[in-house]
Parts: structure tokens; sequence; C-alpha cells
């Protein structure tokens, strides 16, 4: 497939493009496609970056279509990460005739893109992106996981497609690929007691903002779970994003997202990144796009540092623990990667129709936390989760 009929070039009045102000910085390695270049060999690049002019399905954020543009122009001058570091800028999918023909277009790049076994970075646009990126997924037949660092649950009902309602439209899919959902920084005020209860009913696993601001590092074995990890930038405090589609004065601060995205960086699952909802026209000196850009840079600096440590991959390179629960009769098996100290912990699925189904996911992200519950004789609320996730 020809990729290219699907993108315009970045548009450098924007950008401001100049490669002799990117001189040893990550403008000056990335192959962009700009408009005196020919389209980039993506196919040698590990790392590949898209914009979706695309906002027309967006609730609040008109305007967050021409965002790709104004997040790259200060992502650009920022410092390589990493000299090892090749990263493809396809620039921009054109925007469809109607919303429908630009998901057609995402999805069928994001669908060559990840067979061909390339990471991909998603500059929005609007939130409602993660149902195309899903799709992408879904034809490839892959069962997969989503995080999602939003305020709000993007589950709120009606027939079209919008970024408030794109979590139903996915969970609505015949067959379904969407494993696990999990929600990292909602705020009770703007969900509701019933949206959190249908949640639970769900089975999907939601993280308050006050669970996760005290303790930031409980978001990383959620993140590393995850193959879709799609950040709503109205999940930052409006005093860091004040171009947020629909800011609040309260939600992460902009460490916290560089933290997360340097997470969703070194998972070795995580296959598509991608940043939604800024509307460049309410920016404060580039302020929004700046810090989005910072996330970015952790994202690919986090990419470089990717360790290859999934337990069941090189058997030499992590320890293993068996804890016997003391009155139950439960073993539960930790491993523990001797690369980077990070954990796993294996759930038990008793039904074979689903053990084939979700091998994959059995073996579960979990933190040194998640063991000393088990050495205490509790079992961890992590592993009860996904215990009923495959048992239930």
């Amino acid at each position: 497939m020809d990729l290219s009929q699907y993108f315009e070039p970045i548009n450098t009045s924007t950008v401001a493009f100049q490669k002799e102000e990117y001189r040893s910085t990550l403008g000056d390695s990335i192959e962009a496609y700009l408009p005196d270049t020919s389209f980039p060999d993506w196919k040698s690049a590990s790392l590949v970056m898209l914009g979706v002019d695309e906002d027309r399905a967006s609730t609040c954020g008109h305007g967050c279509a021409t965002a790709p543009d104004h997040i790259r122009y200060y992502l650009y001058r920022l410092a390589r990460p990493h000299s090892d570091l090749h990263l493809a800028d396809l620039g921009n999918i054109i925007p469809g005739e109607t919303v429908r023909d630009t998901y057609f277009a995402v999805i069928e790049v994001l669908q060559q893109l990840l067979e061909d076994g390339r990471t991909v970075v998603v500059l929005g646009g609007s939130d409602d992106m993660v149902f195309p990126i899903y799709k992408a997924y879904e034809i490839l037949g892959r069962v997969i996981n989503i995080a999602s660092v939003d305020a709000r649950f993007n589950i709120e009902g009606g027939e079209s497609i919008n970024s408030d309602n794109y979590l139903q439209h996915i969970i609505m899919q015949q067959p379904n690929y969407l494993f696990d959902y999990v929600n990292l920084g909602y705020q009770t005020y703007f969900v509701g007691q019933e949206m959190i209860d249908l949640m639970e009913e769900l089975r999907f696993s939601t993280h308050r903002l006050g669970e996760l601001q005290s303790r930031i590092e409980l978001a990383e074995p959620l993140i590393r779970y995850s193959d879709v990890v799609a950040i709503d930038i109205n999940a930052v405090r409006q005093s860091d994003a004040p171009a947020a589609s629909n800011p609040s004065p309260h939600g992460f601060y902009g460490e916290q997202l560089c933290q997360m995205a340097r997470y969703a960086g070194m998972s070795d699952k995580t296959t598509t990144f991608g940043m939604f909802e800024m509307v460049p026209e309410r920016d404060n000196n580039g302020q929004t796009a700046h810090m989005m850009a910072h996330a970015i840079w952790y994202f690919l600096e986090g990419f470089c540092y990717r360790m290859g440590d999934f337990p069941s991959r090189d058997p030499q390179s992590y320890k293993r623990f068996a804890v016997q629960l003391e009155g139950s009769g439960l073993e539960i098996v930790f491993f523990k990667s001797l690369k980077s100290d990070r954990w796993w912990m294996q759930v038990p699925c008793d039904d074979a129709e689903r053990r084939a189904r979700y091998l994959q996911h059995t073996l579960i992200p979990c933190s040194y936390a998640d063991y000393e519950h088990a050495m205490q004789n509790e079992i961890p609320p992590l592993w009860w989760h996904y215990y009923n996730r495959f048992n239930g």
C-alpha cells in the first residue's frame, strides 16, 4: 500500500521549519514530510509519527484540528533523546469529506504501520480518533488493552461517534477485541456515580485523579499493560494546559503527564501513543503545545530505553517467586526482571477457550507493592481485578 496518498506535508508556515535552526536537535534527525521533500522511508524507522487534522466530532474542541503542527513547532526544537533514535514524521492525514472518511484513512494507515511492526505516535485532533485506532487493531485480529489519561470516561451515549462517547462505540463492536480499558485520572464531579458503577459492571479499571497524584508510580504497571495509550489533554489542569478543549482548574501537573508518557515509551507492549484535544488559538504563548511536545519527548526517550524484558521472552532475564497464601490454598507466581527490576504476576484463567484467546494477557504487569501484599497473606487488588476479568 502507498501510504503517501493519505498524507499532506507538514505546514512549514506553522512549524517555521528551518534546518539551520535545528542543528543537534530532534528536528535535525527527523525524516519529515515537507513540501519540498519526498515521502519519508518509514519502513526503515523504528518510530513513526503522524498528525490527524480532524475535529468535526469533537464536542467542545473545534479548532484542535490544527494542533499537530503547533506541537511540532516545539518538539522539533528539543534535544535528540538518543543517537540511535530513527523517527519518521509522515505529515498529516488529509481530512476526508466526512469524519468517517478520515476514520477510514486512519484505520488504513495504522493497520499498515502496525502490521509492519512500527510504533506510532499520533498527534490529534480530537479524542474520537481512538475509535479508528482501535479498529486498526481489530482488523489485524489483535486483542488489546487501552489506557486513557482522561478526566472523563467517554461513554456518554449517542448514535454518532464523538469525543464524549467513542468508548461506547468501541465496546459495542462485535466481535470485540478490547480486553481491558484503563482510565487514569477520572474526576468524580465530571462522571457521577452512575458512570462509575457502569465502569465497574464492565469490569474496567478506573483510577481517580487523587489516587494517582500522590503516587504517580501506580500508573506504571497499568500503562505497561496497554497496547494503546491515549492522552486527552483535558486531564491536565488549566494552569498547565490553558489550550485544553474543555479545561478544568484541577488535573494532572505537566510533570506527571511527562512521567506517564515515559512509562508508555518504556513499555514493550505499547505500540500507539496519542495526544488529543488541544486548541492552539486558546493557547498562552504556546504553553500547552510546548508541554505536549515535552510529553512526546519523554515517550521517545522511554522508547529508546525499552529493554525487551517481558518474562516469557528470555527465561534467564527474570527471577521467579511463588507465594503461597495461607488458608486459601492459592499460589501467586511473580516474576522480577533482572534487567529493569520491574514486576509481573501470573493470573490463572480456568476456562480453556478464554485461556487460548487471552494467553498473552495472563501475565500482568505489577509492582513490588503487589508482591508485598501477597507476602502479607493478602491477595493483591490488581490480581483480583484480572482474575475476575478472566473468569467472570
